[in-house]
């Protein structure tokens, strides 16, 4: 039973982020510390989310956001060694946090610290924060080294280097941009596992350290340039990751994950002063809860189904570089497995992404935009060698 059942276990969740609370991309696993003997593999997604709200901005007149979702792609690579029976070692590449948003046409600037108002926008028929723009990036190498023990009992831990870009657009803010340099960033890793190969269970946590960058940042308005520094700190969070076999050939895999998205916050200095309000920030935590089920169907395929959620609040504004609230997506995926240990993984995700109020501008002037009926769609492929 051993063999068939692990043979289920790599089948790839392609793009199982799409909409994934706050910036999360990856979802930060580390289980290829559990492959099989020498291991390398390459994956690459593709992830189109379609993002759109509606404001009413007086008495029947309700704008249009137009799709503001910013397609974009995931790349990951890693290497696993089997230094000897007990110990291994992990490089791991990885895109843990990212947003791409964009809400079409342009805007009126407006200054001073009531710069967030949509008096211009309303007056020409546009969606009041059109123009704006966001994108964030960040890249992490890690590296793991993973020891078991005689009773089944392993610990996991190690380092990772993390490089953090970001840049915006909001015209409506008296013409503002903001470019922050590139920073890196060391943090990190440390978890337990449990391991029982005879029944194909393998239970693992990992928790995974904040990473503090510095950027250099320039903040442009139609007031001027300013050159400051913009410290960022990528949220620590927690990773259980299980599977089990269940019959013969059959295999359910799951994960939860808990992210502090409440203490992560981007703050420039100019933007707060014309605004009073943090560029990004979030007010709740973020619990991500994924289970499947895999089944080997012949001697060298595999395929798997799995599902995703993240609580919808609905209630509660969000930011406007991030305008969803929780999700519910499914996974379909396969994989091919020859003699050689080459192993071909695709797998297919739709994401009902949840609906979401905003907020623009304060009060008087202040609009409630809602965010409804918005989706993700996303393809990943991972091509792996065992040896």
């Amino acid at each position: 039973m051993k063999k068939p059942v692990l043979a289920a276990t790599g089948l790839v969740i392609a793009a199982g982020s799409a909409g994934a609370g706050g910036i999360d991309r990856s979802g930060q696993s580390i289980q290829v510390l559990f492959e099989r003997g020498n291991y390398a593999e390459l994956s690459f997604g593709a992830v189109s989310p379609s993002v759109s709200g509606t404001v009413v901005a007086g008495p029947g007149v309700i704008r249009q956001s137009g799709d503001a979702g910013k397609a974009y792609w995931q790349v990951g690579a890693a290497y696993k060694r089997q230094i000897n029976d007990r110990l291994s070692f992990a490089l791991i590449y990885d895109q843990p946090f990212g947003a791409d948003i964009a809400y079409p046409g342009t805007s009126v600037p407006f200054a001073g610290t009531s710069a967030l108002t949509a008096g211009g926008n309303i007056a020409a028929g546009q969606w009041p924060i059109a123009g704006t723009n966001a994108t964030f990036n960040a890249d992490a190498i890690t590296g793991l080294l993973n020891y078991r023990f005689t009773n089944g009992f392993g610990v996991h831990g190690g380092l990772r280097l993390q490089k953090v870009s970001a840049d915006s657009d909001v015209p409506i803010v008296a013409g503002y941009s903001v470019d922050g340099e590139k920073d890196e960033g060391l943090g990190y890793v440390a978890g337990l596992s449990y391991e029982k190969p005879e029944i194909a269970l393998r239970v693992s946590l990992t928790y995974n350290s904040t990473i503090s960058t510095r950027h250099r940042t320039t903040e442009t308005t139609v007031l001027g340039t300013v050159v400051t520094k913009t410290e960022i700190e990528t949220p620590e969070s927690i990773n259980l990751e299980f599977q089990s076999g269940i019959a013969k050939d059959t295999l359910v895999f799951g994960s939860v994950r808990w992210v502090d998205w409440s203490g992560f916050t981007i703050d420039p200095l100019v933007y707060r002063v014309l605004t009073t309000d943090p560029f990004l920030s979030y007010t709740d935590d973020v619990y991500t809860y994924t289970i499947g089920i895999g089944r080997r169907l012949t001697p060298k395929f595999s395929g798997s189904v799995s599902f995703t959620y993240e609580e919808n609040d609905g209630k509660t504004p969000v930011s406007n570089l991030g305008p969803t609230d929780g999700k519910f997506g499914v996974t379909v995926g396969g994989r091919y497995e020859n003699e050689s240990g080459m192993i071909l993984s695709v797998g297919v995700n739709y994401t009902w992404l949840g609906d979401a109020p905003t907020v623009i501008g304060n009060p008087p002037t202040q609009l409630r935009p809602n965010f409804k009926k918005n989706d993700a769609v996303g393809v990943g492929f991972k091509v792996g060698y065992q040896y």
